[in-house]
């Protein structure tokens, strides 16, 4: 049997022995990072130590740092109350908190017309399509583009950015808020003044420890050209999926886009089938419609690009990562082709 292939990267992605190992090493610490003795100064620390390297590897030195469970806590603490607009196409957890009413065109831009009021992704998770950032934007999704593109938080000209630990190789349950130093951010969470007096509750010093050591290692791939090598291999998966029969469209192949993500759209084949295909074939891939309840739902962030429900239900998303090999890629090619195939003869 031939072992299993993991093409969901940016749903979440395997976590590096560099985190691991901080884990690991973080267990062993019994002192609250709030204490004033011995034990308590040295997990906070840990926790300093870890702030520093993600902050280091987003370009955010010298801005504030809290840390939290995970993005979707961090865009409840960067827009709840504060009544910005976004569009569609951002993630469930920003524009829950916004009136998402921003025209999106075809392409999967973004028109922004006042972006201090303003929550914007720097790309997008399921088409992998980079946003052009305008200056003075209130808050920015980073989660995807963080450790895959370069990036500097500082450079940006956004107020607040959301980063997560496990897209790039750190623990699940832990991320962060970055913000302009000094900016005011009422606390969601109360209780305690930890964090600057913005999160209340002890950190998660485990999961904290391995964020830090997960984003400089992620630093040090970006910066030795391992996301230009993942990006020629989904190159060669977008070419190799692409002939004269094949009526799929590839999202995003002519914009600037994440360079590990592929989102392909065959209308009459239905996303959850391709994606529960390959999974018997052996391919961890993800469609491009949401679950709710046991509901599928078209893609909200393809509807707002313009296809209509049917090609919106009619998507996956392929997304590599640098363990990605190129046998792996034109394997996959070769089995989808197939169920393409087999699947188009039987509705015929």
């Amino acid at each position: 049997m031939k072992p299993r292939v993991y093409l969901d990267w940016n749903a979440t992605t395997p976590l590096r022995p560099e985190a691991r190992a901080a884990m690991v090493a973080a267990m062993d610490l019994v002192g609250n990072p709030s204490s004033v003795h011995a034990e308590g100064r040295a997990a906070k620390a840990l926790v300093e130590r870890a702030r520093a390297q993600v902050a280091a590897a987003l370009g955010a030195e010298g801005a504030d740092m809290v840390f939290t469970s995970g993005a979707t806590e961090g865009a409840a603490l960067a827009l709840a109350g504060r009544g910005l607009i976004c569009a569609d196409v951002e993630h469930e957890a920003v524009s829950a908190w916004c009136d998402a009413s921003l025209p999106v065109d075809a392409a999967g831009a973004v028109a922004v017309a006042d972006p201090a009021r303003t929550a914007l992704q720097l790309a997008n998770s399921e088409t992998g399509v980079i946003q052009a950032l305008p200056d003075g934007l209130a808050v920015s999704d980073l989660t995807q583009g963080f450790g895959k593109v370069p990036l500097a938080f500082n450079w940006l000209g956004c107020a607040v950015g959301l980063v997560s630990a496990h897209k790039l190789g750190g623990p699940k349950g832990v991320g962060a808020v970055v913000l302009r130093r000094g900016l005011d951010l009422p606390p969601q969470l109360k209780g305690g003044r930890q964090e600057m007096g913005r999160r209340a509750g002890t950190e998660n010093i485990i999961g904290i420890a391995g964020f830090g050591a997960a984003a400089e290692a992620a630093a040090r791939d970006l910066a030795d050209g391992v996301w230009d090598r993942v990006a020629q291999l989904r190159n060669i998966l977008d070419a190799a999926l692409s002939d004269a029969e094949n009526a799929t469209i590839s999202v995003g192949r002519n914009v600037a886009r994440l360079p590990n993500t592929l989102c392909l759209v065959t209308p009459g084949w239905k996303g959850e089938t391709q994606v529960m295909q390959m999974d018997l074939a052996g391919f961890a891939v993800s469609a491009g419609s949401a679950c709710s309840s046991g509901k599928v739902r078209a893609s909200r962030v393809l509807r707002a690009m313009g296809f209509d429900e049917g090609a919106a239900a009619s998507a996956i998303r392929v997304s590599l990562g640098p363990t990605t090999t190129e046998n792996e890629v034109l394997r996959f090619a070769e089995v989808w082709q197939a169920a393409r195939k087999r699947h188009f003869a039987r509705v015929a």
